[in-house]
């Protein structure tokens, strides 16, 4: 089953995957390359400062802000290709009417006929990902820590009409390295956002495949609990270290989801979450 954005993704940053492998040569080098494209309006306010990241039709640097001094990024979108300028539309009508601790901030926004540059906050914690794969697996604590900041930056997208559906660790960015960072909720690319009103259900076959929750693999029409759904699996993961739904295979992947069978063998026995998001459809048990 063909799924829009469904091939797992590498690590990222701000929403963009990293890339590892450059020397400190290379490196600048592609700075240069990449300062040459940017718009003049963004190069007279910010120093573009290192390239940290690049997806299919995008770039991301760490700029700094010559006014002030302050480091953020900026997410430069290739919009003369049609699925760039569905991802920066779908990222901008979310970023746009968002202001909360636990969601990436946009600053401003620079838009040219080919190319759009969204200034937005600076994470520089790295994603959940990567702590989990540093750690192995979270204590109970640690984990509900995180899952509860996680929850109130769902609850308010919620509360505005707003469906991730991409909801996993690669898209959770720490703020900063120190042990009590706050988490941030990022890259808003498939997004669904409804205004009150709207018809509540959606019908895009969409998401990373081991998140994905069954009713979207049936082509249901579906609401924001495939949110929910996607929480549930990060919650397992972060408990055990381990995915919940994991096989090469796409179809058989597909079918364990459907049944809905896993296993859990963590040091954490019955547990049962609900946290402050008492509007939830789903409850999270392991």
């Amino acid at each position: 089953m063909d799924t829009k954005g469904a091939s797992p993704a590498p690590p990222y940053a701000n929403g963009y995957p990293h890339s590892h492998s450059e020397t400190a040569d290379p490196r600048r080098h592609k700075v240069a390359k990449y300062r040459a494209k940017f718009d003049p309006r963004v190069t007279a306010k910010y120093d573009i400062k290192a390239l940290i990241g690049r997806g299919s039709f995008s770039r991301v640097v760490r700029v700094e802000h010559k006014a002030s001094k302050q480091p953020y990024a900026i997410k430069m979108i290739e919009t003369k290709y049609r699925e760039g300028r569905e991802v920066c539309e779908s990222e901008l009508s979310v970023l746009r009417r968002v202001r909360h601790t636990n969601i990436i901030q946009l600053i401003e926004v620079f838009e040219t006929q080919e190319r759009v540059y969204m200034v937005m906050e600076l994470a520089t914690g790295g994603e959940l990902f990567d702590r989990i794969i540093a750690k192995g697996s979270f204590t109970e604590r640690d984990a509900t820590h995180v899952l509860q900041m996680v929850l109130e930056g769902v609850k308010y997208l919620h509360t505005l009409g707003i469906t991730h559906r991409d909801l996993k660790p690669e898209n959770l960015l720490y703020y900063h390295p120190g042990t009590d960072s706050k988490i941030m909720i990022t890259d808003f690319g498939l997004a669904s956002a409804r205004k009150k009103g709207d018809d509540c259900l959606m019908k895009t076959t969409c998401g990373t495949p081991e998140y994905i929750a069954p009713e979207i693999l049936v082509r249901k029409p579906y609401t924001n609990s495939v949110d929910m759904w996607a929480l549930g699996v990060i919650s397992y993961i972060l408990l055990s270290g381990t995915m919940p739904f994991e096989d090469d295979n796409r179809t058989r992947l597909y079918r364990q989801i459907l049944k809905g069978k896993y296993s859990y063998s963590g040091e954490v026995g019955i547990v049962f979450y609900s946290f402050r998001y008492h509007d939830i459809k789903r409850h999270i048990i392991f």
